[in-house]
C-alpha cells in the first residue's frame, strides 16, 4: 500500500513523500480500514514545521489526524465493526502496536495518522458514519467536528434555542461550529478578513459577519449586532491575539471555547473582564468517542453536511498542504484517497 511519511525533524510540508509498505494485519481487538478520505486541519500544519507541540518530528511519521473508510478485515474478538462497514477514526487512539490498556495519543503526532491507504486500529477508536454522509465529508468530523461539538453543547452551559454564538474565522472548527449551532437554534455571528468568505458563512447560516480588517475593533461591532447584550458562546479559534475582544463580546453568563492559536499561544491577556459578567473560559482539545457518537446523531438527525472548500486527489497531498497553508478557503479541506 502507498503511505505518506513528514521525515523525522522536517521543517516544512513539502518534505511530503510517499512510501510503500505492505498492507497491515489487524491483531486482536482490531480492524483493518482501507481510508477513502483525510482531511486537513490547522494542526497539520504545525506538524509539517516541526513546531507543533513537543517540537520537530522523532521519526517519520505519517501525517493527518482526520479521516474515514470502509472496515476491510477484523481481528479476533471484534464485535462493533464488520467487513464493509463505514467509519471514521476518533482523533486519540490506543497506540496499534501497544496493548489495548495503553495510554492514549492523537493520530497524526505521535501516531501515525490517515494519509494512508490501509490503517489498523483498536475497534474502540472507530465510529459509524451518519449514512447520508460521503467518505470526504465523514473525514471531516474527527477533530474538526468533535472539537466543535464540545466547545458547544459539552463544556460550560450547553448552546440552547435563541443564544448567540459568535465564530471567530471561517476555518474547519468554525464553520462546523456554526453549522451545529443553527441546527440547535442559535443565531450565529462570522468574524472574517475576507467578505467573500463572510457571504459564503452566511450561506452556511450565519446571520451576521464581522470584516476584522475593516473593523478592527470587531468586539464593538459584535456587542452593537446583539444590542449591547453580547454572545452566549465564543468559538475562539485565533488564541491570545483575539482573546481579550472575544472577552468583551462576551453576554453574562456566557462562555468562551479555547482551541485556537492562530494569533499565538502568548499575548497580553486579562481575564479580569470574565468576572463582572460570570463568564467562563474553557480549554478545548478536541474530545473523546462519546462525544463524536453524540455529535453523529445530530448530524444525521438535522443532515448536516460539513462544508468542504476543496478535495485534492491522493497523488497532490502536497497541493493540499499547500493550498490550506495560504488560508484562502472556508470550511475543510480533504485529500480523496481511494
Amino acid at each position: 500500500m502507498r503511505v505518506y511519511i513528514l521525515p523525522a525533524g522536517c521543517t516544512s510540508s513539502e518534505e511530503l513523500r510517499v512510501v510503500e509498505r505492505p498492507d497491515p494485519a489487524p491483531g486482536p481487538g482490531q480492524v483493518a480500514v482501507r481510508v477513502r478520505a483525510a482531511s486537513l486541519n490547522a494542526r497539520d500544519q504545525a506538524v509539517a514545521a516541526g513546531t507543533y507541540v513537543g517540537g520537530a518530528l522523532a521519526r517519520d511519521t505519517t501525517p493527518l489526524s482526520d479521516g474515514a473508510g470502509e472496515v476491510v478485515a477484523v481481528g479476533p474478538g471484534v464485535a462493533r465493526f464488520k467487513p464493509g462497514d463505514r467509519v471514521a477514526a476518533t482523533f486519540f487512539q490506543i497506540p496499534p502496536a501497544g496493548p489495548p490498556f495503553a495510554s492514549r495519543a492523537p493520530l497524526g503526532s505521535p501516531l501515525d495518522g490517515m494519509l494512508a491507504e490501509q490503517v489498523v486500529l483498536y475497534e474502540d477508536g472507530l465510529v459509524a458514519v451518519p449514512p447520508h454522509l460521503s467518505f470526504e465529508e465523514a473525514a471531516c468530523l474527527p477533530c474538526a467536528g468533535v472539537t466543535a461539538w464540545n466547545a458547544l453543547m459539552r463544556v460550560g452551559t450547553p448552546v440552547r434555542p435563541g443564544d448567540v454564538v459568535l465564530v471567530l474565522g471561517t476555518g474547519g472548527v468554525s464553520m462546523l461550529a456554526l453549522q451545529l449551532a443553527r441546527a440547535a437554534g442559535a443565531r450565529v455571528i462570522a468574524t472574517s478578513s475576507s467578505d467573500e468568505k463572510i457571504e459564503r458563512a452566511r450561506a452556511l447560516g450565519a446571520s451576521d459577519g464581522v470584516n476584522y480588517v475593516r473593523q478592527p475593533n470587531w468586539d464593538e461591532k459584535v456587542l452593537e449586532l446583539t444590542g449591547g447584550r453580547g454572545v452566549d458562546c465564543v468559538i475562539e479559534a485565533a488564541g491570545a491575539g483575539t482573546l481579550n475582544r472575544s472577552i468583551r463580546a462576551l453576554a453574562p453568563r456566557g462562555k468562551i471555547s479555547l482551541m485556537g492559536v492562530l494569533t499565538g499561544r502568548a499575548g497580553d491577556v486579562s481575564p479580569y473582564g470574565l468576572m463582572p459578567k460570570g463568564g467562563s473560559l474553557h480549554g478545548i482539545f478536541v474530545g473523546d468517542r462519546e462525544m463524536f457518537e453524540e455529535m453523529n446523531r445530530a448530524i444525521a438527525l438535522n443532515a448536516i453536511r460539513p462544508a468542504i472548500d476543496r478535495v485534492f486527489p491522493f497523488e497532490d497531498a502536497a497541493g493540499a498542504f499547500r493550498y490550506h497553508k495560504a488560508g484562502r478557503f472556508v470550511g475543510k479541506i480533504v485529500i480523496r484517497v481511494g
